[in-house]
């Protein structure tokens, strides 16, 4: 009987968890460059003194889906989308370099360039300011150019460019902060190859559909679960109504 309570038990917590993954996906279904999570459930011996002869469930978020997003024309100068594969970078929230395919960019009120998230976006030196002026460009290869403010000219000068990144895809993890990173710890070079497209967005690759119909598979999987618990509860209650015979 303790079996039977502990495995449903434990898949019931299990199944709530991959059921908050799911949520989560769900929620960013409209979120610029979002990368969807997978979820997978395995059945884990529970290993101690003698032999394992108890299993519980285990939820894994085994990896991320890289498969690309629509691109959304928007037009506006500072919204950039990567073309195919590639990632953009930015400096977390802890300091440490990171990897988005979140275009939606803005300067602040000290002229630095960022994310919607307000994360700075990174440069050939560091985080990427864009002094005052009259007008600016993004090239197709991050390169920023601008025209300063009672310029003469139309020429524009060349003010940085957008450390741009093309990491093996093995090698990325999503960190809580949503920002991806390589597992061994190493800083991705640029690519010369990665390009990107202006006035454009990318958005996210999640497919409402399907996740939909994984999400009500996971909620039937949980109402099984629970089931079972009402049942060793009652097998339980008629056990003990015996032994008082």
């Amino acid at each position: 009987m303790d079996r039977m309570v502990f495995l449903a038990s434990s898949g019931a917590d299990q199944f709530s968890n991959a059921m908050a993954i799911n949520s989560n996906n769900l929620a960013n279904a409209s979120t610029t460059g979002f990368r969807e999570d997978f979820q997978q459930l395995r059945s884990m011996p529970v290993f101690g003194d003698g032999l394992p002869t108890r299993v519980y469930a285990m939820t894994e978020r085994p990896g991320s889906n890289f498969a690309n997003g629509p691109i959304n024309q928007t037009g506006r100068d500072l919204d950039v989308a990567v073309q195919g594969q590639g990632w953009l970078a930015v400096q977390g929230g802890n300091g440490a370099e990171g990897y988005t395919r979140t275009g939606s960019l803005h300067l602040s009120a000290e002229g630095l360039l960022q994310t919607s998230a307000g994360l700075p976006v990174l440069g050939n030196g560091g985080p990427i300011t864009i002094p005052p002026a009259e007008k600016f460009n993004i090239g197709a290869d991050g390169t920023i150019s601008f025209k300063p403010l009672g310029a003469d000219t139309e020429n524009l000068v060349v003010l940085d460019r957008i450390k741009l990144v093309d990491p093996d895809t093995a090698l990325l993890e999503k960190g809580n902060d949503g920002l991806f990173r390589q597992n061994n710890g190493q800083l991705a070079e640029p690519d010369n190859n990665v390009k990107l497209i202006s006035g454009a967005l990318e958005g996210s690759n999640v497919n409402v559909i399907e996740s939909m119909v994984n999400m009500i598979e996971l909620s039937r999987l949980y109402e099984m679960k629970m089931k079972m618990l009402k049942t060793a509860e009652e097998i339980d209650e008629s056990a003990a109504s015996m032994m008082q015979v």
